[in-house]
């Protein structure tokens, strides 16, 4: 897989990510089939930082209801990584004007 692959998308706009925030910690969604090895190499390549651990966890999807029909929504992957010192990415333009 290539690290566009892996990473899919950050998660930066739930309360808890911004939290993660304060302690150098970054959250996204990563491919089902990624291993902890292969998300540390895509986000190094990707952003170019510092990479010291990565936890993962599957979040399970949520049933639903559409009209009469029961359905769920899928399982994705979450990558909790955390940077070096000194390290940081940047999702938004945080310049206060």
């Amino acid at each position: 897989m290539t690290p566009s692959d892996v990473i899919k998308r950050p998660i930066a706009l739930t309360e808890k990510a911004a939290n993660l925030r304060d302690h150098n910690k970054v959250v996204f969604e990563v491919a089902l089939g990624a291993n902890k090895i292969e998300i540390r190499r895509a986000v190094e390549t990707l952003f170019g930082v510092k990479v010291t651990d990565v936890n993962t966890l599957v979040q399970r999807g949520k049933p639903r209801r559409l009209g009469r029909v029961a359905a769920k929504r899928p399982n994705f992957k979450k990558a909790i990584v955390t940077l070096a010192e000194g390290s940081e990415i940047q999702f938004f333009d945080e310049t206060k004007e």
